[in-house]
């Protein structure tokens, strides 16, 4: 029987939502998850070099999340909280709004942290009502949309993870980043990479592991449920992926001679299995993906992937269930099964959390 969207649902207990990050990124706990046989085995993150094979091929999402989340007041002195969705050109932006049930185009709205930050006043006026919260919106002045949020945003941190205003705000902003982040274009940290140190990074070299690096910046809609029961009727949300054609070149060199190529993140996998062929070679790509991967599915470029505990119903916890399924096995079954032990033992879940590795 085709698998519908509730087979996807698990019970956690809310205190298991990791509400801060570890004391250090390398000391998370590691799940180790074998795929033939579903055997589980508890680790450390900063092990994760000894349990990769010499010669491995890591592959790493360097996205840099942006400051997106603002806050702007209605003239009326309502309060709304926004989210900067991407920059449709210079001074015309796609935003989500909470909170503006009763907002109606052409309504003005005051980025109301920019001038407290130093930064020149700016102004949001509603454009059109795309529906689920979404408008595009003209800023005024308008000036580059970094520019702008550099002043007036802050760490866009996921909608569970619950912060008093202004409080952890210097933290976040530091530990909601990976240490390669490099490529500014993000609204959610691709959170498998939270865990790498300089130090880890630096022992992968020393057992002749290597790391290529991709982009795909991860967008809000890594964070929205599926909502329709027929997962055929899902309509998937958009990123933006590139891959330069040094890391074409290591992947396709990794697939020719045999050597496992290892996804960071289900944003990695995601850009992966829509660049490569048939063949498993690689050519430089830029665009966009909406791939939906959920069971049934094939994998053509990833052997092994690094990630975090996921949400129940989400389209992330679709993903490493059909990664889990090699040979027909029942991999939905498989990584509940897995979810349970971490449960069971206490692991911490979604993206301040713990994570596994699924060979």
């Amino acid at each position: 029987m085709p698998l519908k969207t509730s087979d996807f649902d698990y019970r956690l207990d809310p205190g298991l939502i990791a509400q801060v990050p570890s004391r250090r990124r390398d000391q998370s706990r590691l799940l180790r998850l074998q795929r033939d046989g579903g055997r589980v085995c508890d680790h450390v993150f900063g092990e994760l070099p000894r349990l990769l094979r010499a010669g491995d091929l890591l592959v790493l999402n360097d996205t840099r999340v942006i400051p997106a989340r603002f806050r702007c007041r209605r003239r009326t002195g309502g309060k709304i909280e926004g989210l900067f969705l991407k920059e449709i050109a210079t001074g015309r932006w796609e935003v989500m709004l909470r909170s503006a049930g009763r907002c109606k185009a052409g309504e003005p709205l005051e980025l109301s942290a920019a001038v407290r930050r130093g930064g020149a006043a700016a102004t949001l006026t509603l454009k059109r009502n795309l529906g689920a919260g979404s408008w595009t919106a003209e800023v005024d002045p308008p000036r580059p949309a970094m520019e702008i949020l550099e002043t007036a945003g802050t760490t866009p941190l996921p909608p569970y993870i619950r912060r008093r205003r202004g409080n952890d705000e210097a933290a976040d902003h530091r530990r909601y980043q990976t240490v390669y982040a490099d490529r500014p274009g993000a609204v959610a940290a691709p959170t498998a990479g939270l865990h790498f140190t300089e130090g880890v990074l630096g022992e992968l070299a020393r057992r002749r592991i290597a790391c290529c690096r991709i982009t795909l910046h991860v967008g809000a809609g890594t964070f929205l449920p599926v909502k329709t029961e027929d997962l055929g009727r899902h309509k998937m949300h958009s990123e933006a992926y590139e891959i330069l054609p040094e890391a074409a070149d290591d992947l396709s060199a990794a697939w020719s001679d045999g050597r496992r190529i290892v996804a960071v993140g289900t944003t990695t996998v995601r850009a992966l299995e829509t660049a490569a062929t048939q063949g498993g070679q690689f050519a430089p790509a830029a665009g966009s993906t909406d791939i939906f991967i959920h069971p049934p599915a094939e994998f053509r470029a990833v052997d092994a992937l690094v990630t975090n505990f996921h949400l129940p119903r989400s389209t992330l916890l679709m993903l490493v269930a059909a990664f889990c399924r090699p040979e027909k096995t029942d991999g939905l079954g498989m990584i509940l099964g897995a979810y349970q032990h971490a449960m069971d033992a206490g692991y911490r879940f979604y993206s301040y959390g713990d994570a596994m590795l699924i060979e």
